[in-house]
């Protein structure tokens, strides 16, 4: 994997506890933002390749807000749009 420190989110766990991601795409879905994010460590439970999906929105000093998506249905709809895109990008090369 990559790393650029650009490309890096640090969020925060429901305990608090801060975890780095790096930021894979960017997906606009039905008037919705979301964020595909890899953690940097590896999380428990998750593979080597799996990702996540956040609904991205601005906080309250303008800040981006991370929520992770649960919902299967834009989680799927998400991760075809970002292989649409990798698919045109390998077409455009």
């Amino acid at each position: 994997m990559m790393e650029d420190n650009d490309d890096i989110v640090t969020l925060l766990s429901s305990e608090g506890e801060e975890i780095d991601f790096v930021e894979i795409a960017g997906i606009a879905y039905e008037g919705e933002f979301y964020a595909i994010l890899q953690p940097v460590e590896l999380l428990e439970g998750m593979e080597e390749d799996e990702a996540l999906v956040f609904r991205v929105s601005r906080g309250q000093n303008d800040e981006d807000k991370f929520e992770i998506v649960l919902d299967d249905d834009i989680i799927n709809h998400v991760f075809e749009e970002y292989n649409k895109l990798l698919d045109e990008t390998f077409e455009e090369k």
